[in-house]
C-alpha cells in the first residue's frame, strides 16, 4: 500500500499538468472522465493521464490519499483542482484555461 501512495505521490510531482480518469483521453470510459477530457484539451496544452482502470491499486488508494472520492481528478502542479463538475465550471468561466497555461509557463501574445 505504501509503495502505492509512493507512486502516486511521484505522478503527481512528476507531472505539472495529471488527469487521473477512466479510459484514455481518446477513449475515456466514462461521460465524467470525457467531459473532463474536452474541457482539457479545449485549452490546448498537453497533458498526463493515469487510466485508473489498468491501476486498481491507485484507483482505491488515491481517494483516500486525495480526500477526494470521485473520479475524474484532475491535479495541476501538485495540488488537487477537483473533479469533472469543478473542471466543466472552471473551464466555462476561463479559470482553468489560466490555470493551465499559468502551470505550463506560457504567455499568450
Amino acid at each position: 500500500m505504501s509503495n502505492t501512495i509512493e507512486t502516486i505521490k511521484e505522478q503527481i510531482n512528476s507531472n505539472d499538468i495529471l488527469l487521473y480518469m477512466k479510459g484514455n483521453p481518446r477513449a475515456p470510459q466514462c461521460g465524467f472522465s470525457s467531459q473532463a477530457v474536452q474541457a482539457l484539451m479545449a485549452c490546448g496544452e498537453r497533458f498526463a493521464f493515469v487510466n485508473i482502470l489498468d491501476n486498481p491499486d491507485i484507483r482505491a488508494e488515491l481517494p483516500k490519499f486525495a480526500n477526494w472520492p470521485t473520479f475524474p481528478q484532475l491535479w495541476i502542479k501538485g495540488e488537487l483542482v477537483g473533479g469533472c463538475d469543478i473542471i466543466v465550471e472552471m473551464a466555462g468561466n476561463g479559470e482553468l484555461q489560466t490555470l493551465i497555461t499559468a502551470a505550463v509557463g506560457t504567455t499568450e501574445e
